[in-house]
């Protein structure tokens, strides 16, 4: 064979190679000034949503289209940054565009498969997927990945690139980015998470549906593990780091239960705010509003509203299932259980099940998203009658029967059910009026009502203390008797109807001190006290608290709290009596920063003392104080002693037929209300009174709250004196055995 004839085919090869060459020159040269601007890379403006933050920096709510939390690169841990590299690019600090090791290893596997099954991504390449491409898997398409990689390399720094692939790669559950989904699946801050938390984020990317920790925990799990052994493997860890890591994965947070602080009712005030004052672009921009509320206060709030409301329906009894399903007689499979809980949702630790099997002394059922239980012996008990046959067919507990179901203090499974009653508290700062928690209702997703801000309700006997604080300016003092015996009111001191008004349980004292009258909650006592200062002085007067003169008709009713007013109303006016007699006005947004982080706008709220009106004589707000001491320490609301506090102060409230109950209380510097009632009104049932009711949840929140705050009581102001009386008369007295003391103005009053 002549030398010739190895020459054509190597000619041929050449020709072919240079006419290869020139293609791909070509096309790169026609791809490459087409590639997209990197603008939206250089100056990167991410939808951010509107999120809502406690004073101390726990988020509480998020609105926008996507869930995002842009962080700098300097502020996401090193383990996380770790984490992402083993998982997705661990050679991304040594390689250009293209990780040309990666290349050969899916060209030899796409070359054998065929087709296109492996990729060779690096992080540089998945931005510019992100931010410019589909995730078509072509050649072409996968050609313009390379050529803008290389373009994103030549014109960000390394740190700049991985910084944008942290905030814009999406994570499953609307979470774009790291940082939000810290948030999503761990109810945190990136930096809060452990490692083994931190490697379970890093395996999302691959593919976030298939590796949700959530939905599929098994497939998470094994991502998760195989983060941490190339971390391991790459020396980004040591022996001991992965091993605590490998025995302790972590627990992700169940979506349903949406942020780890219950606040839903403040996150909405606080969203209808910001769309009033700044439109709808509020939801894309990265606004900040950090309100008042303290993550400690409000955790013990939500606590005291759920554990109040489940006692209240516990004492009630059980009303029966939520409804029925008709389940198949064979052939039961999991998708027809979860199709008879579709329209039941969680309610918190209230989980809805089907029936599956029951008898008195056990009871099979599918808890939704859980899986089958088994609740016996005291879990029952709550619902013994419901499992005998001679139930009402309404009530019954039997296969296809849709229930709720919880864990005891034990942690074992009970039966239980959805409550029919509501409840709020709302708690301040009497300083300056900020608001420290609040919990509109029992359950923001069943009922977005907000029962703190939107439900005027009769005060009943808590509005007393307005009343005996008018009567102070009119010369009344804690000591002055009156007469605790039933009369008839004159219709045309009632605005035209009788009225035969009587005591609780008809219990009356004859002559009585004003002091006492309070502490026992008499109302015939509080009527005569309004009759003689005039309805009409009153009515002047209580507009000093802030209430709404028309919600509240000068009648003599008035006396026992007919008119109406909000849970927030109640704390505003009893922060008065808190303070020293200055009006402070509740308020929950301290201050509104923009997605750089810059003020937008900060709350200025004058303080008692330091701005605020006084409105009531500081000698008024002493005394009425403490005459609300007494309450606690000989009245209707003793159960509060269990406190262990001599700095209470409060009132209980209780309407006609119980269909209101309140207890509003203060200590110098916190002051909260707690109501109970039906949103339809209703009778709560006979001695559901306010500190039967109310009082437990305002003692449940308060416990909590005030375990930070030392005890202290007000000062003395100036212009009182003190002075020994006849605990029978009320009069002056320094020679008596039995001698008690009292408070009383030395000087007129200077706040008329």
């Amino acid at each position: 064979m002549s030398p010739r004839s190895f020459l054509y085919p190597l000619a041929i090869l050449a020709t072919l190679g240079l006419v290869g060459l020139g293609i791909i020159v070509l096309t790169l040269a026609l791809l490459y000034p087409k590639l997209p601007s990197l603008e939206s890379m250089t100056d990167y403006r991410p939808k951010v949503p509107l999120r809502i933050f406690t004073a101390d920096d726990q988020l509480i709510g998020e609105f926008g289209e996507e869930r995002r939390a842009v962080l700098k690169i300097q502020a996401v841990p090193l383990r996380m940054r770790q984490a992402i590299l083993a998982a997705e690019d661990d050679r991304f600090y040594q390689h250009g565009a293209v990780d040309y090791q990666g290349v050969m290893r899916a060209l030899v596997a796409n070359v054998f498969s065929a087709s296109v099954k492996e990729g060779a991504s690096t992080i540089t390449m998945q931005v510019a997927r992100n931010f410019f491409l589909s995730n078509e898997r072509t050649y072409a398409r996968k050609l313009s990945e390379v050529l803008l990689a290389y373009k994103i390399e030549s014109s960000l720094s390394k740190d700049q690139i991985l910084e944008l692939y942290i905030n814009q790669i999406y994570l499953g559950q609307r979470a774009y980015g790291f940082g939000a989904a810290a948030y999503v699946y761990y109810g945190g801050p990136l930096e809060q998470l452990n490692l083994a938390e931190m490697a379970m984020l890093a395996g999302l990317p691959k593919a976030p549906s298939r590796y949700n920790p959530v939905i599929n925990p098994k497939r998470a799990a094994l991502r998760q593990q195989y983060v941490l052994r190339r971390m391991h493997e790459l020396k980004f860890i040591s022996d001991s780091e992965y091993n605590e890591a490998i025995r302790h994965p972590g627990h992700v947070t169940p979506f349903h239960s949406g942020f780890l602080l219950k606040a839903d009712y403040v996150a909405e005030m606080a969203r209808q705010y910001m769309v009033q004052a700044y439109g709808d672009e509020v939801y894309n921009k990265g606004y900040k509003v950090v309100t008042t509320l303290l993550k400690a206060d409000q955790e013990a709030a939500y606590r005291a509203v759920r554990q109040g409301v489940m006692d209240y329906d516990r004492r009630h009894g059980y009303r029966g299932p939520e409804d029925y399903a008709q389940l198949p007689v064979s052939g039961l499979s999991e998708e027809d259980l979860e199709d008879a809980l579709a329209d039941a949702d969680v309610s918190d630790d209230l989980y809805p099940g089907v029936v599956v099997e029951a008898s008195d002394r056990e009871v099979r059922v599918y808890v939704k998203s859980t899986g089958m239980i088994s609740v016996k012996g005291e879990g029952l008990a709550f619902v013994k009658a419901s499992l005998s046959p001679k139930a009402p067919a309404d009530q019954q507990i039997r296969r296809g029967a849709i229930i709720r179901v919880s864990h005891d203090d034990k942690g074992s499974w009970q039966i239980t059910q959805y409550p029919g009653v509501e409840a709020a508290l709302v708690s301040l700062d009497s300083h300056n009026g900020a608001i420290r928690a609040l919990v509109g209702g029992f359950d923001f997703n069943q009922s977005k009502f907000n029962h703190v801000t939107q439900a005027y309700r009769q005060p009943g006997s808590s509005f007393k203390p307005f009343i005996y604080s008018a009567a102070l300016e009119k010369g009344f003092t804690a000591a002055t008797l009156v007469n605790d015996v039933p009369f008839a009111i004159d219709p045309a001191q009632n605005g035209g109807e009788a009225w035969e008004p009587h005591n609780y349980e008809d219990d009356y004292s004859g002559q009585i001190r004003l002091r006492v009258a309070l502490a026992k909650s008499k109302n015939m006592v509080a009527i005569r006290v309004l009759q003689a200062i005039t309805p009409a002085y009153a009515h002047d007067y209580i507009t000093r608290f802030g209430f709404d003169p028309d919600k509240h008709p000068p009648y003599l009713s008035m006396a026992l709290g007919s008119g109406l007013a909000t849970p927030l109303q109640m704390a505003g006016a009893y922060a008065i009596f808190a303070n020293g007699g200055f009006r402070v006005q509740p308020f929950f947004i301290d201050r509104v920063l923009d997605a750089h982080g810059s003020i937008v706008s900060q709350n200025r709220q004058v303080a008692a003392g330091e701005g605020a009106e006084q409105v009531i004589d500081p000698r008024n707000a002493f005394i009425m104080t403490s005459m609300m001491h007494d309450v606690i320490r000989m009245g209707t609301a003793t159960r509060a002693l269990s406190l262990g506090r001599q700095d209470l102060a409060g009132k209980t409230g209780t309407t006609n037929d119980h269909v209101d109950a309140w207890f509003t209380g203060f200590q110098p510097s916190l002051v909260a209300v707690a109501w109970m009632g039906f949103d339809k009104p209703a009778s709560l049932g006979p001695r559901e009174t306010g500190a039967q009711a109310a009082l437990p949840i305002w003692m449940s929140y308060m416990e909590r709250a005030l375990r930070t705050i030392p005890e202290s009581l007000q000062a003395v102001p100036p212009g009182i004196s003190i002075r020994s009386i006849d605990p029978v008369t009320g009069k002056p007295d320094e020679t008596g055995s039995d001698r008690i003391t009292e408070y009383f103005y030395s000087e007129p009053a200077r706040v008329n």
